[in-house]
């Protein structure tokens, strides 16, 4: 009889061993969908506040099955940092490893290599922003379009075309449609069903010298925003906006750097198919040759703006989704760089805690070892850069406890504040550090 019941005792043992790897097996395939609520994202119900990054290379070298290695060296070391999401692009038009050849004509050995960033993102528990198409002529943008439509025998005046041309409207369309249904050669999930991608965006930096009011690319983002949301409704969408102010509100120029791009941050983000806005901030680039301190001032400034901005106006989460430090910036060094990011990670968090809105940042950007033809001047090795890794980690596990904060049964709300961020202490950097280690950039 004790040998039955020892036996019985295993067996029970086993089996709850089993329903709780079912059941994990199972939670971790139902991650659950980003979504907003008013001016914040939420996650299965709670608060979502992230640190991430940009690695915009991902899917280029990942199409040498080879070279994946990378990939998953730099997802395995922004996990430890407690890193959650990611942007990079879905898009490389014409030119070398070309995801799109030509309009419609795909490279599938490419289109794997983003299949295994996406699974790859999955395993490491890291949320991927893909973007659809570049501004610049890096990896083909609206110039490759532009010539395309040459190609085809098109009259085509100049790349602002690729906003206003019903024939290039229509290969950025087909584009679109052709990631957002692809199918995971991996793991057999639709791009519009994996919870891993938190959301798509339109476009990397809009810009229009032809239009410097923005309404032309505003005509463009609505035409786009409806279309994607056509296609999918489970994911979120945004422009890929750098946050310059256009015409619809004059006076919120005088934050603008001194110019326009053509876009209008206010009257595009308001389009209702937009969930949240994002801002990239250069100030090395944007007030090249000011001293630190004066695009110290700036920053302050710009971050400031916008984060009232959505609050009041917008009502929809910001994201601080480009910003850096380049280590070909005259006088630089390491502490020049450390001393920006933890400036810009404390902003980021008080701007949360003070009413919510700004929900994370992403640095640019993460690469791995060996790969200096990737640096742009603002590439970040963790492994080789403890001090930077360490401040990343620190603001990474900072956002996680201020949103379970935010989500304790006696804290019911945002800290708020009247258009000024609560400057609290940020528990930035303290702690173990668990990676365990003592204007155009590159590809853009």
């Amino acid at each position: 009889m004790a040998s039955f019941t020892r036996a019985l005792s295993s067996f029970f043992a086993l089996l709850l061993l089993f329903l709780a790897f079912v059941t994990e097996a199972r939670n971790l395939n139902k991650l659950g969908f980003v979504r907003t609520k008013g001016a914040h994202f939420v996650l299965n119900g709670s608060p979502f506040l992230f640190n991430g990054f940009n690695s915009y290379w991902l899917m280029h070298v990942a199409a040498d099955p080879t070279q994946r290695y990378k990939v998953s060296e730099v997802f395995q070391e922004a996990s430890a940092a407690s890193l959650s999401v990611c942007r990079t692009w879905a898009f490389s038009d014409g030119g070398d490893t070309a995801l799109q050849i030509s309009p419609g004509v795909y490279d599938e050995r490419v289109f794997q290599g983003l299949d295994f960033v996406i699974s790859e993102a999955k395993k490491y528990g890291i949320r991927l922003i893909l973007s659809f198409v570049n501004n610049y002529k890096d990896f083909g943008g609206r110039n490759q379009y532009a010539q395309w439509g040459r190609n085809a025998g098109i009259q085509i005046n100049s790349d602002d075309d690729f906003y206003t041309h019903p024939v290039l409207k229509d290969y950025y369309k087909n584009h679109v449609k052709k990631v957002v249904t692809r199918v995971n050669t991996m793991t057999g999930i639709a791009y519009r069903d994996d919870t891993t991608i938190m959301a798509w965006e339109l476009m990397n930096e809009p810009r229009c010298d032809a239009d410097y009011s923005g309404k032309t690319v505003h005509g463009w983002v609505q035409e786009m925003a409806s279309f994607v949301k056509s296609l999918d409704r489970k994911h979120l969408l945004e422009i890929g906006m750098e946050g310059f102010y256009g015409d619809s509100m004059p006076e919120k120029k005088q934050f603008n750097p001194g110019y326009q791009v053509g876009t209008d941050f206010i009257s595009s983000n308001l389009i209702t198919e937009i969930d949240f806005a994002t801002i990239h901030a250069y100030t090395d680039q944007w007030l090249s040759g000011q001293s630190d301190d004066a695009q110290g001032v700036f920053m302050q400034r710009w971050m400031t703006s916008h984060w009232q901005d959505s609050r009041t106006i917008l009502k929809k989460p910001l994201v601080l989704a480009e910003f850096g430090k380049s280590s070909k910036d005259p006088g630089y060094n390491q502490n020049v760089r450390d001393s920006f990011m933890s400036s810009v990670y404390r902003n980021v968090y008080n701007f949360a805690k003070a009413g919510g809105t700004m929900a994370g940042s992403l640095i640019w950007q993460l690469v791995a070892q060996d790969m200096s033809n990737f640096d742009d001047g603002y590439s970040i090795i963790l492994a080789q850069n403890p001090s930077t890794a360490g401040l990343i980690s620190g603001q990474s596990h900072a956002m996680t406890a201020l949103a379970h904060l935010v989500n304790s049964p006696n804290v019911h709300h945002f800290s708020q504040s009247n258009g000024v961020p609560i400057h609290g202490h940020h528990p930035l950097g303290v702690g173990h550090h668990p990676l365990g280690v003592g204007h155009h950039r590159f590809g853009r």
